[in-house]
């Protein structure tokens, strides 16, 4: 048990593909029944974020955004895999996942208020199923077991994703969060993007297990390795791990094999001192978007033209974002201090009263 059919069909686990570099079709037979219009539609979110996420960087060097996890290279897994959920799916994310949150109906305004830690960038619009970005490595891996254990009591046909990075699979929350799906039969999807590097660290110095995947095993759910870098393959994945859950059939640990361009983050890091060049220039011979700009080009839904719109697109959207983010009212001590308890105790009371004190002067 505990592995899909379509991870039995590949030979030696290697991860499933749909989608070759070049952009041909390797497995016809499991290839999602999209529509012209929703395959353009997935070329133009990977598209729209690529830019996105050039201009959220641009915006974090000029002292405009605080925390911010560059994305690039993982557009696949992360717009494959929000793609394939409905809108009543629940999304848990990790700090770096903001695109699945804005895709899943979360402002992009509110990401940059996020990022700058503002309380309004907490605030998540009523209807739209998302936790905020989670810090604490893998906690959301326990707190999605308990989303998916709220829908299979009410007998709700939805499931919950969390996403995390391959370091994540060395904590603890993440063996406890699959345990109990496993026991419970949950419909909760563990989605890792096996990024290579939990910051700096290798892979292989983290953990000694062959793959994510297996480590399912134990907690007796189903597993998938997939080519995060092919959008096709990651949405079958998913649509799969969904239909096991709605279905009663139980959890799925989804291990997409991905690459991030980028450092971990803004906040310092340096790739080029445990990253090679030649390296990353490997991976990018298997880019998402080209290698689905291939595909689409052949079968003449996309042009040159089609990708400058939506480059000028994601232009006014993020320019309309950061002004929005920029009109928000700068964030009180006081404000902040309101909402670290329904009823404030004494000592915060006392705080609060100083701080409104000082803001008033």
């Amino acid at each position: 048990m505990s592995v899909s059919t379509a991870v039995e069909q590949t030979e030696n686990n290697a991860p499933l593909q749909i989608l070759a570099p070049d952009g041909t079709v390797v497995r016809p037979d499991l290839m999602p029944k999209l529509s012209d219009d929703e395959l353009r539609e997935l070329m133009r979110k990977m598209v729209f974020t690529r830019v996105w996420d050039q201009r959220a960087i641009s915006l974090n060097r000029q002292g405009r955004l605080g925390f911010y996890a560059p994305v690039a290279g993982q557009e696949a897994s992360m717009i494959g895999s929000e793609a394939a959920l409905s809108k009543e799916d629940f999304v848990l994310p990790s700090y770096r996942d903001i695109p699945q949150m804005v895709w899943h109906g979360y402002p992009m305004h509110k990401a940059f208020l996020y990022s700058r830690g503002h309380i309004e960038g907490g605030k998540i619009p009523e209807g739209v199923n998302v936790l905020m970005p989670q810090i604490i490595i893998a906690a959301q891996c326990t707190q999605a077991t308990g989303v998916a254990m709220g829908y299979k009591l009410r007998g709700e046909k939805k499931v919950a994703i969390n996403y995390f990075g391959d370091g994540a699979t060395s904590q603890g929350d993440f063996y406890e969060g699959m345990n109990f799906a496993g026991v419970y039969k949950l419909p909760v999807i563990f989605f890792s993007q096996n990024n290579g590097y939990a910051i700096s660290l290798p892979f292989e110095k983290q953990t000694a297990s062959e793959n994510i995947a297996v480590k399912a095993v134990a907690a007796g759910i189903a597993s998938e390795r997939v080519d995060g870098m092919d959008i096709l393959a990651v949405y079958y994945a998913v649509q799969q791990a969904k239909e096991r859950g709605v279905n009663g059939e139980g959890a799925t640990l989804i291990e997409a094999m991905t690459y991030r361009y980028g450092p971990h983050t803004m906040a310092g890091d340096d790739p080029t001192r445990y990253r090679t060049g030649e390296e990353q220039s490997e991976w990018e011979l298997r880019d998402p978007l080209i290698r689905f700009r291939k595909f689409l080009e052949a079968k003449g839904l996309w042009s040159e033209k089609d990708e400058e719109a939506v480059i000028e697109e994601a232009k006014a959207a993020v320019a309309d974002a950061i002004k929005k983010a920029d009109e928000t009212p700068k964030m009180k001590v006081s404000e902040l201090i309101d909402v670290m308890f329904e009823t404030l105790p004494p000592a915060l009371e006392e705080q609060k009263a100083e701080f409104l004190a000082k803001e008033s002067k």
